[in-house]
Formats: C-alpha cells, sequence, structure tokens
C-alpha cells in the first residue's frame, strides 16, 4: 500500500540520511517516478524533504525534523512488548523491567488511539530454553557490565576438545544466538578475535583494567565457520527409527529427510565427524545407524564398546 511505504521512506531517510531516487525505487521495487511522486506527497503533508542534484544526489530530511506521535501500529507495538519481554526473561538486568514498563505503557497509549484494548500475547518469546543449564543471567550481567565499562575479563574456558584453559578476554559483544548466549572477544592469550560460548565459560571474574576498543568483525550475519572444526565434511548417511521421527524433524531439513512407508527414516546429508557429531549421535541412542560414512560408524562402535566397559568395571 502506499501509505505504507510513505511511511517506510519517511523511517529510511530519518535512519539513514540521504537515498538516491534509484535507491529508493530498487528497495521498494517501484520506479523512479514513483518515488519523486511519493516525494511530493510527503512535502505536501509537512515533511520537510530536502532534494540535492548531483552524483552525489538525493533525498533528505532536513536536520533534527523528528516524528513525534505514536506511528507504530498497536500490533507492532505488541510485537515489541514481546520482544523485550523475552529478553527480560533472559536478563537479570533492572534497566530491561524499566524499558518493558515504558514499552507497555506506550502500547495501551497506542491502544487508546484505535479505541479499543487490542489483543496480547500472540506472539510470545522466551529465551529461557526447556532442560538446558539455567542460572547464566548472572554471567551475563557481569560480561554486558565489562563491556559496558571496557574492562577485561579473566575466566577458566572448556574447548571443543573438553580442556580448560585461563583466558584473558576483552568482551565486545553479548550474542544470543537461537537459545544460546556467547560473547564475542579478543583473547590476548590467542591474541586474536573468538567468540566464546558462556555456558562454557567458568569461574568469570571482572579485572580492574581498562582496554580501548578494537575493530572487530561484523555481527550482522552469524554463521558457523568451517575453520572451527578442523575435520572435513563427509557424505553421511543416516538411518533412524520412527520413534526418531520427531527429534529428525528437530534437527534436520526437510529435504535432508527421506521417510518410507514402514516409518524408517534416511537422512542424507554432510557432516564433520568431531565430538559434536559423535554426541549427537549417540544421543539417540538405537535409534539410529550410521551408513556412511564407514570410518563414523567403527568410531561409533569403539565409543559404544568403551561405555559397555565402564559399566562392566562396575560389577566387579
Amino acid at each position: 500500500m502506499k501509505i505504507d511505504r510513505l511511511l517506510a521512506i519517511t523511517v529510511l531517510l530519518l535512519n539513514r540520511g540521504r537515498l538516491s531516487a534509484k535507491e529508493l525505487a530498487e528497495r521498494f521495487e517501484v520506479s523512479s517516478k514513483t518515488i519523486y511522486r511519493d516525494m511530493d506527497t510527503l512535502s505536501q503533508a509537512g515533511i520537510p524533504i530536502v532534494a540535492h542534484q548531483g552524483i552525489s544526489g538525493g533525498f533528505e530530511i532536513m536536520e533534527h525534523y523528528m516524528i513525534d506521535k505514536y506511528w507504530l501500529s498497536a500490533e507492532e507495538m505488541s510485537t515489541l512488548v514481546a520482544a523485550v519481554k523475552g529478553m527480560s526473561s533472559a536478563l537479570a538486568d533492572q534497566q530491561m523491567d524499566i524499558l518493558l514498563e515504558k514499552v507497555k505503557a506506550l502500547l495501551h497509549r497506542v491502544e487508546q488511539s484505535f479505541g479499543g484494548e487490542y489483543r496480547r500475547e500472540s506472539v510470545v518469546m522466551d529465551f529461557q530454553p526447556w532442560g538446558q543449564r539455567q542460572g547464566l543471567k548472572n554471567s551475563v550481567s557481569l560480561l554486558k557490565q565489562a563491556i559496558q565499562e571496557s574492562r577485561r575479563v579473566i575466566m577458566e574456558y572448556i574447548s571443543s576438545e573438553g580442556a580448560s584453559e585461563r583466558r584473558i578476554i576483552e568482551p565486545a559483544s553479548l550474542i544470543l544466538k537461537g537459545n544460546v548466549w556467547y560473547v564475542q572477544a579478543y583473547c590476548l592469550v590467542r591474541e586474536d578475535e573468538r567468540i566464546f560460548r558462556l555456558s562454557r565459560m567458568q569461574r568469570i571474574e571482572m579485572l580492574s583494567e581498562h582496554y580501548e576498543s578494537r575493530p572487530l568483525s561484523g555481527k550482522e550475519s552469524l554463521e558457523w565457520k568451517t575453520s572451527w572444526s578442523h575435520e572435513q565434511e563427509q557424505e553421511t548417511v543416516l538411518l533412524f527409527e520412527a520413534s526418531a521421527r520427531q527429534r529428525v524433524a528437530d534437527i534436520f531439513p526437510p529435504e535432508q529427510v527421506n521417510v518410507s512407508p514402514d516409518g524408517a527414516i534416511r537422512v542424507q546429508t554432510r557432516y564433520k565427524l568431531d565430538e559434536w557429531f559423535y554426541g549427537m549421535i549417540l544421543s539417540f541412542g538405537a535409534q539410529v545407524l550410521v551408513e556412511q560414512p564407514h570410518e563414523a560408524a567403527e568410531e561409533l562402535k569403539r565409543r559404544a564398546q568403551r561405555i559397555i566397559s565402564r559399566y562392566g568395571n562396575q560389577d566387579r
């Protein structure tokens, strides 16, 4: 709708400054002529649009102009409340509680402008996972304070190989990836940027030493880096019993899964044969059989035999 595009253009210009007609046309998938007409409409509505000519030209909103009305819809505001509630569930932070109350107050005023009560709780966000380790709020709060005050942190970190190492870090950002907390930091021991998983950080202490901010990589797209595991990816075929279908759906995308008429499940994918892979497969117990690669099946047999021998020693 045109009104939605006009509002979106206004917000973009307020946030980003000058934008060309071509950039706006490409973003909203309309012609440049449509953008020029939109600018005329915004100007007639009282928004101070300034047009600049030349190579670096474009449109921008006059400096110091701001929208002082409640231009978020009740539904959008309700979604914002849900997001803040979710963050509040994961942070022991009084500021987050205060923010939640402020956003709730804004929602109430927006609802009044719509002439009634908007149905709430259509979306619920809770970043405290079921069945996983609790009690990370204190660590999150400590690291948040260290970031705000630019102070170094010392800890013991359990690596993916199970080794415990003393590390001193300069934390830069807290990252909530799915329902797992990480911290992006510069590690003084490795003399390089690292991403640490909070659940593996033990005995965390904030030091009195301050640090100067360092340029670290962007966090807009946090994808798994193949360099984090030294193993090579291999074609992997897994055969699951029908009783494992629920967990298979949790882990594997539908295009990798083939269910036979008798309910048996065949998964064809690629994996690095590292500790994470073997831990994931063993968590299925007898519900899975590794058909390929052969070396993975043999390694799982060796691990299963070691498990049996440990329980056998208890009988003596």
